[in-house]
Order: C-alpha cells, then structure tokens, then sequence
C-alpha cells in the first residue's frame, strides 16, 4: 500500500512538473508571434497570368482555411484580367465584321444595273 501511495504521489509531482514547463512556468521569454504565413508564389505581375498560373497557384493554409487577402487579392487580379480580355476580344470581333462589311458589300443594296 505504501508503494502504491508514493507511485501515485510521484506521479503527481511528475505531472506538475510537466505542466508548469509548457505552460511556462519558468523565467524564460514567451515565444515570439510567429509571422503570418504569405503567399509565397503569387501571380507573375510583369504579364499575363497563364492557364498554368492558375494551376500552379496555391494558397497558404490558415486556422479556418484560407488567408482571405490571399485568395482576395488572385481573385481580383485574374477578373481584371479576364474583363480586359474580353473587351480585347469584343474590340477584335468589331473590327472584323467591319472589316468584313468593307471586303464584301451587300448583296441587298441595289445596284445600277437593277433599275433595267
């Protein structure tokens, strides 16, 4: 009986001792605040991002899922991206059927020979 008591005892002291030193009972500084972790491969800023940019890209893991500035900041750049896109495309299909319209003119527009 005695030796159970005194293992129970050491036990306790054991355990407290464990606790104090994580919890940092000890006269040593508390850690420092570990820095946020930033994307670390964020989209190419001197051109166009790529379909494989957007493949490659991954963002840093957070406490509740993704960093929101991270995720933010490719969504904004790639709707940018794609909006200058299609004015680009828009831009080019008018200057096509323009230029289409000057090549070929209507057949539907009378011509002099059909007043005969």
């Amino acid at each position: 009986m005695v030796m159970f008591l005194f293992l129970v005892v050491a036990l306790a002291v054991v355990v407290a001792a464990v606790t104090l030193a994580v919890v940092g009972g000890g006269e040593s500084a508390p850690l420092p605040e570990a820095a946020p972790e930033r994307l670390q491969d964020p989209l190419p800023p001197d051109r166009p991002v790529s379909g494989a940019d957007v493949e490659t890209l991954r963002f840093p893991v957070a406490p509740r899922g993704y960093r929101m500035a991270d995720v933010d900041d490719a969504l904004g750049r790639l709707a940018a991206e794609l909006t200058e896109r299609d004015a680009r495309i828009s831009d080019l299909e008018s200057a096509l059927a323009g230029a289409r319209a000057a090549a070929h003119p209507r057949l539907d527009k009378p011509g002099p020979e059909a007043g005969r």
